[in-house]
C-alpha cells in the first residue's frame, strides 16, 4: 500500500504530547514497514527525525498559511495515497473527494470542551469544527484512551464501531538507570504544560500544606501555557520560594534523569486525554500521585496513588504518604515498573499499521 502521513507537527524544537506521539509512531513504523511505501508530508523539514526506512519518502511541500487545506489538499488530488493518516485531527477539506483513499486520524483529547476558556473564541470554533469534521471525513478514528473515545462519541454522535482505542507506549529511555541532573537530592516532580487544567496551583498549595521532609523540594517543569503567570506569585505568597522551582521546558536529555531521581511524580490534572507523563514516571521507577478524573485511572491502573484533584488536603496527604512511608513508596515503585512495561511504542505502531492497512 501507499500510505501518506502528515508529519507537519514534527517541525518544532520541543516535542510535547502530539509531537512525541507522531515521532514514536514514525520510529516504530520505520523499524517494521512491511511491504508498504510511506509518504511523509511536511511543510517545514523537521530538524530531527527518527531513523527512517528506505520505504519512507519525505515530501517537503512549503507553504506559509493554510498548509493542510491548500498545499496538502492539492498533493492529495495529484498523488492520492491508498491511506492518509493524520496523527492530529485536522483532516484536509477535500478527502471526501478522494474516493479511493482511506482516511485515518487520531483524536488526543477534547479538552476544549472541558476548558473552553483556555482558548480564544476563534480557536474554540476551529477546534469544534475540525473535531466534527474528523468524525465526518475519517473512515477510522484512533482514540488514545477509552475515556477519549467515549468523549468523542458523545460529542460527535459518531458510530462507536468507527473508533479504535490504541494506547500510547513508553520510550525505553525512561528507566531507573539515569542519574538525576537536579541539585536537590530529594524532590517531587511535575512535568507538563503550565496551564489551569493541569491543576498546578492546587499542587503548589498542597506542597506548602503537606508535612514533608525538610529537604524535599518540588520541581515544576514545562512550557508556559495559558494563565501561567500567577504561579510564581503564589509560590512567593505561600513562603515556599526556596523549595518550589519553576524549571521551564525540560529537554529529553535532562528529563530522563529528573524522572528517575524523583521521590514522587505529582500529576493532579483536572483533564487528560491520556496522561503520558504518568507512564514515563512509572517506567523510570518513580511512584505516581495522580487524579481520579478523565483517562488517568485507565492509564495508571492499580499502580498510582489517586486523589480528588480539587481537594488540596487530599493531594497534600498523598505527598506526605509517599515522602514518609517507605513501604508505600516501594510498593508503588514496583507496581509502576510492571504496569508501564505493558505499554510499548512497538505495540502502538503495529496496531496503528493494522488500522492503516484496513485490517482493523
Amino acid at each position: 500500500m501507499n500510505i501518506g502521513i502528515d508529519i507537519s507537527r514534527l517541525a518544532t524544537a520541543h516535542k510535547t504530547g502530539t509531537e512525541r506521539y507522531t515521532w514514536e509512531l514514525l520510529a516504530g513504523m520505520a523499524h517494521s514497514p512491511g511491504d508498504d511505501t510511506y509518504h511523509l508530508y511536511c511543510r517545514d523539514i523537521p530538524a530531527q527525525l527518527p531513523p527512517l526506512s528506505t520505504h519512507m519518502q519525505l515530501r517537503h511541500m512549503p507553504m506559509r498559511r493554510l498548509w493542510t487545506h491548500i498545499r496538502l489538499a492539492a498533493e492529495l488530488f495529484v498523488r492520492a495515497p491508498d491511506t492518509l493518516f493524520v496523527p492530529s485531527h485536522v483532516v484536509p477539506w477535500n478527502v471526501p473527494l478522494l474516493r479511493r483513499t482511506r482516511i485515518v486520524t487520531t483524536i488526543h483529547d477534547l479538552g476544549f470542551l472541558a476548558f473552553p476558556e483556555a482558548h480564544t473564541r476563534l480557536q474554540n470554533f476551529y477546534l469544534r469544527l475540525t473535531t466534527r469534521w474528523a468524525a465526518v471525513a475519517a473512515h477510522r478514528i484512533i482514540a488514545i484512551s477509552q475515556a477519549t473515545a467515549d468523549d468523542f462519541v458523545r460529542y460527535t454522535g459518531v458510530d462507536p464501531q468507527r473508533v479504535v482505542v490504541i494506547h500510547h507506549g513508553v520510550a525505553p529511555e525512561f528507566n531507573p538507570q539515569h542519574q538525576s541532573p537536579s541539585p536537590y537530592p530529594r524532590y517531587m516532580l511535575y512535568v507538563g504544560t503550565l496551564q489551569p487544567r493541569k491543576n498546578i496551583m492546587r499542587m503548589i498549595e498542597a506542597f506548602a500544606q503537606a508535612s514533608l521532609h525538610p529537604d524535599t523540594h518540588l520541581l515544576i517543569g514545562g512550557r508556559t501555557g495559558w494563565l501561567s503567570q500567577p504561579l510564581q506569585q503564589r509560590i512567593d505568597t505561600l513562603g515556599v520560594t526556596d523549595r518550589v522551582h519553576l524549571l521551564g521546558f525540560v529537554p529529553d536529555n535532562q528529563l530522563y534523569g529528573l524522572m528517575a531521581g524523583a521521590r514522587a511524580f505529582v500529576f493532579p490534572s483536572l483533564y487528560e486525554g491520556f496522561g503520558m507523563p504518568v507512564l514515563e514516571a512509572m517506567a523510570s521507577g518513580t511512584p505516581v500521585i495522580t487524579s481520579t478524573t478523565s483517562a488517568l485511572p485507565e492509564v495508571a491502573g492499580d499502580a498510582a496513588l489517586f486523589v480528588d484533584p480539587t481537594d488540596v488536603s487530599a493531594i497534600a496527604a498523598a505527598m506526605h504518604q509517599l515522602d514518609t512511608d517507605d513501604a508505600t513508596y516501594d510498593r508503588l515503585r514496583q507496581r509502576g515498573l510492571t504496569h508501564a512495561a505493558t505499554f510499548t511504542w512497538a505495540r502502538c505502531a503495529a496496531l496503528t499499521q493494522a488500522v492503516l492497512r484496513g485490517e482493523r
